[in-house]
């Protein structure tokens, strides 16, 4: 059985998707960002980058969502679209995972966590955001999928990240792209994805962003001495 290790941001919600799609049996392992728990040297054997998503399989541990998406793609041969599609595919997985998301989460950390006055910062991180928003609004034109007329993984990824869009842009939100808008509303509807939703309910994760939480979430912020 897959061991899920799991944080209800972003980049899990992938991969809690991709499960409640295909039915894969697994084992939910709460990792709260907030206590720490991404530091422990026992998840660091898992993920050495001590961030979640992470998942054992069989004795294999797979880390980052997109690679676990591919991952279980691959070996279950679901959700990986079709073979002549595969180039378009991994390209798009790789700008969600080297653009989209890691902007939008600078996006979202400079405008809401970060002091004030970085008005470079604030704007350098929102307008990238924007910048691959458009990207994908572009390619989204007369398309109801990102690769193919099939969901797929690259659907998934995405959703993970324009499911924040909000928070990530702020007011302007999806309203300056109808593309995305109109294809979010196709996989937000799904019912896999209301139950990915609900995947950690029961689970209590710290909400409290106190001094323990922001040196174990920003740990770059707190060198070691």
């Amino acid at each position: 059985m897959i061991k899920f290790y799991f944080h209800q941001a972003p980049n899990p919600m992938k991969v809690a998707l991709f499960l409640k799609e295909t039915g894969l049996a697994y084992q939910l392992i709460p990792v709260d960002p907030l206590k720490g728990q991404q530091h422990e040297p026992e998840y660091r054997l898992i993920n050495p980058n001590g961030k979640t998503p992470a998942i054992e399989d069989d004795g294999i541990r797979v880390f980052d969502s997109n690679a676990i998406l591919l991952y279980l793609a691959d070996k279950t041969g679901k959700l990986v679209g079709k073979a002549e599609h595969r180039g378009e595919m991994l390209s798009w997985l790789m700008l969600i995972a080297s653009g989209l998301g890691p902007f939008s989460g600078q996006s979202v950390h400079f405008r809401h966590a970060a002091p004030d006055n970085l008005d470079y910062a604030v704007n350098r991180y929102l307008r990238e955001a924007q910048r691959h928003y458009q990207v994908l609004e572009d390619h989204l034109a007369g398309r109801d999928y990102i690769v193919g007329d099939q969901y797929s993984i690259v659907d998934i990824s995405a959703w993970g990240w324009i499911d924040k869009a909000k928070v990530v842009l702020g007011e302007e939100e999806l309203t300056s792209y109808p593309n995305i808008k109109r294809w979010f509303d196709i996989v937000n509807s799904r019912p896999a994805v209301e139950q990915a939703r609900h995947i950690a309910d029961g689970v209590e994760f710290k909400t409290e962003f106190d001094e323990q939480a922001r040196r174990a979430f920003f740990p770059s912020n707190y060198p070691q001495a």
